[in-house]
């Protein structure tokens, strides 16, 4: 089992099994290599444990790479996510293995894929914001991919091509259902708001608030003359969100179960009210 140290949300190690690069460093019966795939959904639900019903910890998005360390009878297989690290358990289903690097990515919202260059043909998936596609041509407005999907060309941009303004991203989820552990337009919770926004600018974050917290940024001294800047993100105890100006702030949040704009000081008061007083005003850049 992944010890102290070891925050078992990025630490692949269980007391039958682990990742072999974490040999030496925890313990476990076995360890082993892994081998990498890729989800082939646009959105897939990373669980707590290796059955429908279990709590939902984050979502894969199309494209992403996963480093695979054990599979079930039932169809589960137990991995890490490349790009931020988080451990759980994903069906079976959703994964391939990796054939060509993917070049363009998802800009809108969500879009969808179709199975020919028609937008009368029934989709063949629905795609967010973010997930990666590898584009062999184009089609009549379209971009076909490896699978022959046809995504609407003005939807897609090469993996380099950058947003500049993450807080404009994230006020396109406004009214997105609250979803823990989601991170899509389908339904988004605090954190995944701001790793997709931040995502879209080119910039990694981490997955959860806490960790959020811990690594982006810097600290803002809290006192009365503290004026919020456009992109500080705002933490609480289990919470962020962030400021749209010195006034408002955006976040995915339980109260409104949406991604919602309010006032900052209106926020900060209800939340207080709930336990739950500000810790950290970070900035970033």
């Amino acid at each position: 089992m992944a010890d102290h140290k070891h925050d078992p949300r990025l630490t692949p190690a269980r007391p039958d099994l682990a990742a072999k690069y974490l040999e030496g460093r925890v313990s476990a019966a076995r360890f082993v290599e892994g081998e990498v795939f890729e989800l082939s959904y646009g959105v897939t639900a990373m669980r707590r444990e290796p059955f429908s019903g279990a709590m939902q910890e984050t979502e894969a998005l199309k494209g992403e790479r996963v480093t695979i360390y054990d599979r079930t009878d039932e169809g589960w297989a137990w991995g890490q996510l490349a790009d931020d690290g988080y451990v759980g358990w994903l069906p079976d289903i959703a994964l391939y293995r990796p054939a060509a690097e993917p070049t363009h990515k998802v800009t809108a919202l969500r879009t969808f894929a179709f199975p020919g260059p028609s937008i009368k043909l029934p989709p063949a998936e629905t795609l967010p914001l973010g997930a990666r596609l590898a584009v062999v041509r184009e089609d009549a407005g379209f971009a076909v991919t490896q699978e022959g999907w046809h995504v609407p060309r003005q939807h897609v941009a090469a993996l380099d091509v950058v947003e500049t303004d993450f807080v404009s991203v994230a006020e396109r989820f406004v009214g997105t259902p609250y979803l823990w552990g989601g991170r899509s337009s389908l339904g988004i919770d605090c954190s995944g708001l701001v790793q997709t926004a931040l995502a879209a600018c080119g910039v990694k974050a981490p997955r959860d608030s806490d960790m959020q917290e811990a690594a982006l940024g810097h600290i803002v001294p809290l006192t009365e003359q503290t004026r919020l800047q456009r992109g500080d993100l705002l933490f609480w105890k289990g919470h962020v969100a962030i400021a749209r100006d010195a006034d408002s702030i955006v976040h995915a949040n339980a109260y409104h179960m949406a991604t919602a704009i309010e006032p900052m000081r209106e926020a900060i008061t209800r939340i207080a009210a709930s336990g739950s007083p500000l810790t950290t005003i970070k900035r970033l850049g």
